[in-house]
Parts: C-alpha cells; structure tokens; sequence
C-alpha cells in the first residue's frame, strides 16, 4: 500500500528520514477503497444515497462562451457572479451548486494570446472565495494566492484552520474583485477554479471550476477541426445525497471549520461519472475528426482514458496538446492515463468507424458504471477538410544542462499539532515560509518525491518531464505541463522555467483533499 520507511529513505538518498514521521499509520488508514495500486486513486469512495442513472441517457452538454461585457484596444472585460443555484443533474432530482454566474461547470472564457484579460468576480456565496486560472502565467496578486479573499458581501468572520500554519490575513477583497491576466503565453487550455485555503475541496466539488481557453494564430493557422468539431470536455466525479444534494464529507457543512471524516482526508472519489456536468453522456458526431481539450476536474480520481471499440486502424487518440500548450508534434495513444488538474489536447478520428457505430470513452481504471465516461454516437457522413500535421508548434526542449539549480521535494503524510496532516517535506503550509527562490529567467531540476499517488501543480511555472524513476518519460509525459501526474514510490525529474514574473506563488498537491490537508508550499520568483 505504501512505501517502507528503509525504501523512502533509498528513494531521496536518506534526505526523507524526518518527513516520515506518521507515514507508518498510511496504509492502515487509506483502507481497502483507497485504491492506491499503481494505475488507481489515492483516496475513499464516496457512496451516493439515491439510486445512480444507467449511462448514456442523456446528452452532452456544452459550457456557454462568456462574452465580454465591454473591450477597448488592449484588453477584454469578463464579468462572472459566484452563486448558488440548482439544477437537474441527476434526472428527476434538483441539485444545489455553487457556480460561476450559476452554472456548473462554469462558462468558458476565451482569450487572445498578449491580450490582456480582465474578469471581475462579484462573490454571492456565504464564504470567502479565491480564483485561480491554473496555468496561466499570472502576476502574483491575481494568481489567486489561497488566502487572498473575496470575501461575502456581509463580510465574514474567520473559522479554524488546519494545524501548522499561520492563517494571518492575506490580501482580502469585499465583494468583488478584479483578476487581471496578461496572457503573455501560447495557446493552451487552461482552466479556473475555487482556490480557498483548506476548502477548495469542497468548493470545487460544489461546481466552482470552469474552462479558460487561450488561443493564438499560430494555432489558427492549423487545419484542426474547430467549431462544432473542437469540444471541451470537463470530467469529474460526484456523489449524491438522497436528495439530490452533492455528498461530500466535510467535517463543518458550513464550510466554517476545516476537514473532512474518517478516511476521506485520502481524496474523495465519487460513484458518478460527469461530463460537462451530465452523467455518463451521449454526443452524436459525424464521420470525421474531432478535437477535444479534455480535463480532469476530480477532486482525486484519475482515469484511463481509452476507446471501445478500438478504431480499425491507427491510435485511437492523435494527442496535440498538453496542459500548456501545443506539443511540437502530434503523438498517437491508445491509452491515456489522467490525474486530478492534466489537461489532453487529442483528436479522434471517426472516420475509422462505420456510420451507426457506438463509440464508449471507457475509464479503464475502473469496472461497471465506472469504466465509461461518455458514449460517441456515429450518426451520420459529412466533408472533412481537417488534418492534424506533423509539424504543430514551434517547441523550446528544455536539457538538463540549462538548470542552475537542482531541489528535492517530498510529497508525504505526516504530522501536526498532534494530527495526521499532508505534507511537503515534512512540514506543512505556512503562508510565511519560503520553501524555494527560483530567480526569473531561470531554469530548475524539480525532484519530486511520493508515497501515495500526487498529482503535483506548480504555479505560474511551467516544466518538462525529464525522468521517471531515472529513466525517459512516458509518452503521456510530453510537452509543457503544469501539473505532473507521480505513482506511488516514485521520483519525477522535471525542468521548471520560471518566467514571467517576481513574487511569492504556490505549489502542492492537486489531490485537493491532499491541499486542504496542507500539502502545499511557497516558492518566490526573485
């Protein structure tokens, strides 16, 4: 279930022997559904209370194109509400979400790469809130540091906080808040979500995440398929009370006093599969190519994405993209594997299969319900001018020779103030600790460290994979990412460039139950 103390220590070469204290008790508290094989989920299922949908009963729903409130010659203006609402998810039951501007998941922003983009957020939810765009290349004050709130119109008065670290005041807003996003980076799709300190497990599952797409003439230039043919597809799980309610195990409901019961500070993993906020979904396609940006938005399942049936002939997924953009050329898949934040870029092809066919995205991490995701109808013939080319960008290979700087970081349980907690090097977050000062412009070799599954994100940064467990990486490992998916026992190499700019940002765990739980440390560009 988990690693020996004596395998850790030869794992980082001795330099883990003080963050393991409390790691022994892991493997009997994650339990037999924790799911901690390799291939798997680190953390607890969740069992829904109403009777679960057959899948694909319903269609495919597609998150709305906000529309900017105003431009002049330099910028865009986006205005996004966080409120409650309730909406049929489950068919026949209303279920309360908290969504941007009432929606779930919430409307997708597009940009321009070098425009600058400004989104107010107005917050009408009865607890602070922090946005985050993950990926984006943001200055500190708008990168949504997880004490910078927005707090309720009627202000708030602060609960609890996880044990060992210092909840002094950050930079807090009344009501509304202006984020302002340069967008000095390439084409990607990114995405935004609800980034409060020990609560954006609870507030991202309740529905506050939504897609933010950046796009640019060098990936217009592209014979891609686009419009109807380029689909977001934002997949997570749920659980849901009798009542149609999410279920989700906080300690406090109210979302007052951090946490969450028993074994459930492993991740939460739900028992419904959504798609763009429908179960199991149902999309007619024509015989043609297909783009789909394809996010993981679980709070701590991952997934094996594949197809059934297979295509007559090729890979069943053509991958363009990672997390951060464009790849330099396009790589065939069978079998994508997905962690909690990674985002694909892939093209399908349905060209390879007969008019009529049923095509299952299956999740091959799982069995039953959850071994699908969603159903491809292949309804009907139609003209194809799209192409995926050999050449799709142009791509900057980090080496190993341009870091000026090599660190290592332990992601592990351990623990504070008497509690198990997760940990980053055996300490947990501080908003007052600098744990890495990375200078502007440079390059680093990032050692990461786990025990469990950790899916880890760093902000504002974005790196290449350079080794797993000392030898190359996986296909699934190319291009510029963001958020790097690490198998239990394992050492990541990646190569961070730190551009962009100077001031204090986070990096931790996207397990999101794992961040609450202060898996989370500072690094500050200087």
């Amino acid at each position: 279930m988990t690693l020996s103390r004596r395998r850790l220590i030869q794992l980082t070469g001795g330099a883990a022997a003080a963050s393991l204290a409390g790691c022994s008790e892991l493997g009997d508290k994650l339990g037999d559904n924790a799911g901690t094989r390799s291939g798997s989920s680190t953390g607890s299922k969740m069992k829904s209370e109403l009777d679960i949908p057959e899948p694909f009963q319903v269609p495919l729903p597609r998150p709305q194109v906000l529309k900017p409130s105003n431009s002049d010659g330099s910028t865009d203006f986006y205005e996004l509400t966080q409120r409650s609402a309730k909406v049929e998810i489950i068919p026949g039951h209303k279920t309360e979400i908290w969504g941007y501007n009432g929606t779930f998941p919430g409307p997708t922003i597009e940009s321009r790469a070098g425009r600058r983009t400004v989104v107010r957020h107005r917050n009408e939810l009865p607890v602070p809130v922090v946005v985050h765009l993950h990926g984006g290349k943001t200055p500190p004050e708008h990168d949504g540091y997880p004490i910078d709130y927005i707090l309720p119109k009627g202000g708030w008065e602060a609960g609890g906080s996880m044990p060992g670290h210092d909840m002094a005041a950050g930079k807090t807003s009344q009501g509304t808040k202006d984020y302002i996003y340069p967008l000095d980076q390439p084409a990607a799709t990114l995405w935004y979500h609800d980034h409060r300190m020990d609560f954006t497990g609870p507030q991202v599952y309740r529905g506050l995440a939504g897609f933010h797409l950046v796009r640019d003439d060098e990936e217009d230039a592209l014979p891609l398929p686009k419009g109807e043919r380029e689909v977001p597809l934002f997949i997570c799980d749920r659980s849901f009370s009798e009542d149609g309610s999410f279920r989700y195990p906080s300690s406090d409901h109210n979302l007052h006093d951090p946490g969450v019961t028993g074994q459930f500070e492993n991740g939460v993993i739900g028992d419904v599969i959504l798609v763009n906020g429908a179960p199991w979904p149902t999309m007619d396609v024509t015989n043609t190519r297909y783009r789909f940006r394809v996010l993981n938005g679980s709070n701590a399942r991952r997934y094996g994405l594949s197809l059934d049936p297979k295509p007559s002939d090729g890979s069943s997924f053509i991958q363009i993209g990672s997390d951060s953009g464009l790849l330099g050329a396009p790589i065939g898949h069978d079998k994508i594997d997905i962690a909690p934040a990674e985002r694909y870029d892939l093209v399908i092809d349905f060209s390879k299969f007969k008019v009529g066919t049923k095509v299952t995205l299956r999740n091959d991490m799982d069995k039953g319900k959850l071994g699908a995701i969603m159903q491809f109808h292949v309804a009907r013939s139609a003209s194809d001018d799209s192409t995926v080319p050999n050449r799709l960008a142009d791509f900057e290979q980090l080496d190993r020779s341009m870091a000026v700087q090599t660190r290592q970081f332990l992601f592990s349980q351990g623990v504070s103030g008497g509690k198990q907690v997760w940990t980053v090097n055996g300490k947990p977050f501080d908003p007052n600790r600098i744990d890495a000062q990375p200078k502007l412009g440079s390059v680093e070799i990032w050692k990461l460290v786990t025990d469990v599954h950790h899916p880890v994100h760093l902000h504002l940064a974005h790196f290449q994979v350079l080794r797993r467990q000392g030898l190359a990486p996986s296909a699934r490992d190319a291009g510029w990412k963001d958020t790097v998916d690490i198998l239990p026992g394992q050492i990541v190499e990646v190569a961070a460039k730190f551009t962009g700019y100077q001031g204090k940002y986070v990096f931790h765990c996207h397990n999101l139950e794992h961040e609450d739980m202060v898996m989370m440390s500072n690094l500050e560009v200087v």
